[in-house]
């Protein structure tokens, strides 16, 4: 089911409207030749210093089993410390779109500017307004929107921005923390007591977003800043992944990570795609200190 941005709006912040035998491994800081007719596209860093914080990372997008498309989107420059994900709405071509006009602006923004809440805050509005006049100018891609999640990194803090439901994780400890709140119709349901998690699953709602880039002039992040220890694991993906794992599997897998990411992004996808593969899955694993 496409995802939906739900229509009603009251403050600003609400808007209208086994891993893949084609791998390409790259290296930090190669751009991806990204196509509709590829399935599966990832990425590596490995033993990266970023302002202060070393830091390992690997990245993978999918189709899916279901969808022609991809319209997930992933941005590491490990360099800067900067990692975005993002999951497009509004048709192949308009999702497409959106989410890599906004992974790109962002990341770019990111890049640039001193690391921090205010850094996010700027690279989100950057990214919302490109989305924006994009839509403007074009009628094929009217009412195009994505979600985003951003995760920058520098010295021993972590900083992590987010619109939509595509989430931010962290394994520490052997425990894993979700540290985004999904923007979402179901899970307001679930804030006020009115839906549980397992209900929320099944819920043919579950696709319909309260909070997007792009689809308003403006948009609000939620944005959190987050003392870093070592070998912390963060995850970033989209709800191809967190719809069709529970935090329990995701937590499986990510407990038997070992030096080497790529692959763990590998058993993540391969077991989203196992359990039905219904949308397009987008992981992106960063680990501190490493």
């Amino acid at each position: 089911m496409k995802k939906q941005v739900r229509k009603t709006a009251t403050d600003g912040s609400m808007d209208d409207c086994g891993a893949a035998r084609l791998l390409r491994p790259l290296l930090s800081g190669d751009t991806l030749a990204r196509t509709m007719q590829t399935r599966t596209e990832e990425q590596q860093a490995t033993g990266m210093v970023s302002r202060g914080a070393a830091l390992t990372a690997a990245g993978i997008t999918d189709r899916g089993r279901m969808r022609r498309a991809n319209e997930d989107f992933f941005v590491m420059r490990p360099e800067a410390g900067a990692f975005v994900v993002c999951d497009g709405m509004g048709g192949a071509a308009a999702g497409e779109t959106a989410s890599h006009l906004a992974a790109e602006t962002a990341a770019t923004a990111l890049a640039k500017r001193k690391p921090g809440s205010a850094a996010i805050r700027e690279a989100v509005r950057l990214a919302n307004s490109a989305v924006y006049e994009r839509a403007r100018q074009d009628r094929r891609l009217e009412g195009m929107g994505t979600t985003l999640v951003v995760l920058s990194v520098s010295g021993n803090t972590a900083w992590v921005g987010h619109v939509g439901d595509s989430r931010c994780y962290r394994w520490r400890g052997g425990t894993l923390e979700r540290l985004t709140q999904d923007h979402s119709l179901v899970e307001e349901q679930i804030r006020i007591g009115r839906m549980t998690r397992e209900q929320a699953r099944r819920s043919p709602m579950q696709n319909v977003i309260t909070r997007a880039v792009g689809t308003r002039a403006e948009v609000v992040a939620d944005l959190q800043e987050l003392p870093l220890q070592r070998d912390d694991l963060f995850l970033i993906a989209s709800d191809g992944l967190t719809r069709e794992l529970t935090d329990v599997e995701i937590g499986g897998i990510l407990g038997g990570a070992g030096s080497d990411l790529q692959p763990v992004c590998a058993a993540l996808i391969a077991a989203a795609n196992a359990a039905g593969g219904r949308d397009n899955i987008t992981c992106v694993l960063v680990r501190a200190g490493s």
